[in-house]
């Protein structure tokens, strides 16, 4: 089973939102830019998780997207129902639960390897969030071409002495 370049861009711009939620619209633009996806397809992509009712947009010179709720409150398995449709490894086994039978459905032994492959996705989807998707942010700072963590973050910074 493999997801379609629309859950990817999705899901990363999703996640790039979430990182940004509650700081107001972002542009799509930036975010193409940002994540190195491109423009006309995440135009497409936002189309439909708008409908959807996972983002709202904003028009103006101010304007863009962003989340229409918390990341917590956003479950993956909505969001790629939304982007992929029928995730089914199988015919045997749509995600939905149901049966489509072939013609080897009563003698076939394998039915049960992809039910189970259904019930394992279903499972992580459903309990997965936005919010578990969100990287930690860190400031970061250049040396040469590398970048490394402020020391504040590590622990290396010097620390104040205590005052008698």
């Amino acid at each position: 089973m493999q997801f379609s370049k629309r859950s990817e861009y999705g899901v990363r711009m999703l996640t790039e939102l979430a990182v940004r939620f509650g700081s107001g619209p972002v542009s799509l633009t930036e975010i193409a830019r940002g994540e190195d996806m491109p423009l006309p397809f995440l135009e497409q992509i936002v189309s439909h998780l708008r409908r959807a009712g996972f983002i709202v947009s904003y028009q103006g010179v101010h304007g863009g997207y962003e989340l229409s709720r918390a990341p917590t409150e956003i479950v993956m398995g909505d969001v790629l129902d939304i982007l992929e449709g029928n995730l089914a490894p199988m015919l045997c086994a749509p995600l939905d639960g149901a049966t489509a039978l072939c013609g080897r459905e009563s003698m076939c032994g394998s039915k049960e390897l992809w039910r189970r492959v259904r019930d394992a996705v279903v499972e992580a989807l459903r309990r997965t969030t936005l919010a578990d998707l969100m990287p930690e942010r860190m400031p970061l700072r250049k040396f040469g071409d590398e970048f490394a963590p402020l020391p504040m973050f590590t622990g290396l910074a010097p620390q104040p002495s205590p005052v008698p």
